[in-house]
């Protein structure tokens, strides 16, 4: 042992200057900063553009929302209602109240019939959209008399105004009909070549059933535009998918039952089709024939 302690004069200066390289190897360590300015910097860049990547995310995951526009809340659909937020039960509401025939004419008459939250209409209802007639209805005077609307008397075909010749001022003169209404009617008309029979009135928007019954008091088709009609146990794929509300589904159904039934024998007989346009019938049978 006594050997391995015993240094020459060279040994223990190697030693001594071994000490004090290590011991300043560790001041120098424990004072002097290392760190990589530009490592820094290239974090600081990664910070940014990670805050940017989020932050276009954000917008991205925004512009994704589906947007609300101004809508007529009679014609809510189930898809339209659950983008809304509103829950099945509220949407059969909706839908079992407009069977009945019956509108929905103010926000507050659309939660008393959906049962829908304050939070939730507060939220919806300034997207609300309704008739001209509705939010501007028309002042009642007292001197208002016009045949049209105060004579509830049937008028004979003769006394009735052509439809298809009527002009606005005219039409305005039925309750319910405005400017805008009496604009529609007469667009309708001109875009189509003229009606063809009075129930095409219920193809123009915003007409209520009960101002559709009004205007047939006073109005009618006499001059009804020529169209071309297809006979209902004849007719074609091809001839069938140009009438107005049939696609080729629809028409592939109609044959496929018209060759089950060996025929039709009413039109009433095409509501039993799968997938057909019930509440479009009467428009439909405009281009039928039996």
């Amino acid at each position: 042992m006594k050997s391995h302690f015993q240094f020459t004069n060279q040994q223990r200066n190697g030693i001594f200057l071994l000490l004090i390289i290590i011991i300043a190897m560790q001041c120098i360590y424990a004072f002097v900063d290392f760190s990589d300015d530009a490592s820094s910097v290239e974090t600081n860049e990664i910070d940014t553009f990670r805050k940017e990547l989020d932050s276009l995310r954000l917008i991205e995951i925004e512009n994704s929302k589906p947007k609300i526009y101004p809508f007529n809340p009679n014609y809510i659909t189930d898809y339209k209602g659950y983008t809304l937020g509103m829950t099945n039960e509220e949407i059969d509401r909706l839908h079992q109240f407009r069977e009945t025939n019956q509108w929905v004419n103010s926000a507050k008459q659309f939660q008393e019939v959906t049962k829908v939250s304050d939070s939730l209409l507060n939220k919806i209802s300034p997207y609300f959209k309704f008739p001209e007639w509705v939010t501007n209805p028309k002042p009642k005077t007292s001197n208002y008399n016009n045949s049209f609307t105060n004579n509830n008397e049937p008028k004979t075909f003769n006394q009735k105004i052509d439809l298809n010749i009527a002009t606005a001022s005219q039409l305005q003169k039925v309750y319910g009909v405005g400017e805008k209404l009496s604009e529609r009617i007469i667009k309708y008309r001109t875009k189509n070549g003229g009606f063809v029979a009075d129930v095409e009135l219920t193809e123009v928007y915003g007409l209520m059933p009960e101002v559709v019954d009004r205007i047939k008091n006073g109005f009618t088709v006499k001059t009804p535009r020529t169209i071309k009609t297809y006979n209902l146990n004849t007719a074609t794929r091809d001839e069938l998918v140009l009438i107005k509300y049939i696609d080729y589904e629809v028409a592939k159904n109609i044959i496929e039952e018209r060759t089950l039934r060996e025929g039709f024998e009413s039109f009433e007989e095409l509501t039993k089709i799968e997938d057909f346009p019930i509440k479009k019938l009467e428009i439909i049978k405009l281009y039928l024939r039996l």
